[in-house]
């Protein structure tokens, strides 16, 4: 009996794809979709005080519009130009962009259990920032590894989001005071 007749060859040949799909992510859309997150966290917070379930919202649904333009603007900006994208094109393109979408989940996540935690709007506003911005290092730090950088450059990156990350809390510190 072959592998195939015994059905672990399709699942061998199910994880080898996988394993490819993940050695090729692309996290850029992890990156931009958390300091997206945190840019929807300051901007709700000059705007008064929010109540979480409408950021929650803001923040996913702020999240797919954007998810949805990249998707476009991959699908037809180049593409349009060579050849119509078949259905697994856009499948395709749409999993790549995913992390836009992702990356607002754990934000949307800390504001949703911001009252468990005792916290008030501007606790909250802190904590969902204090999150978007560790998963915009998270991110970057993830990219680095599965490109295969040596520890200095991902050192490197984390770094260079960190500093991204601080200059997004100055414009938030700026607005509000």
């Amino acid at each position: 009996m072959t592998a195939g007749e015994t059905g672990t060859g399709r699942s061998t040949d199910r994880r080898e794809r996988r394993a490819a799909l993940r050695a090729h992510a692309d996290y850029t859309g992890g990156v931009y979709g958390s300091m997206l997150a945190a840019s929807v966290v300051i901007g709700a917070g000059t705007l008064g005080s929010f109540p979480r379930a409408e950021l929650v919202l803001l923040l996913l649904l702020t999240s797919l519009v954007f998810w949805i333009a990249h998707v476009h603007a991959k699908l037809f900006g180049a593409r349009l130009a060579r050849r119509t994208p078949d259905r697994r094109v856009i499948l395709r393109v749409c999993r790549e962009e995913w992390p836009i979408v992702k990356a607002a989940v754990p934000p949307a996540g800390a504001i949703a259990v911001s009252p468990v935690l005792g916290l008030d709007v501007q606790g909250t506003l802190w904590l969902a920032l204090s999150v978007a911005i560790t998963g915009q290092v998270g991110w970057s730090v993830a990219a680095a590894h599965r490109a295969g950088a040596p520890l200095r450059l991902m050192a490197i990156t984390a770094t260079v989001n960190v500093l991204l990350g601080l200059a997004i809390v100055v414009v938030k510190i700026a607005v509000t005071h």
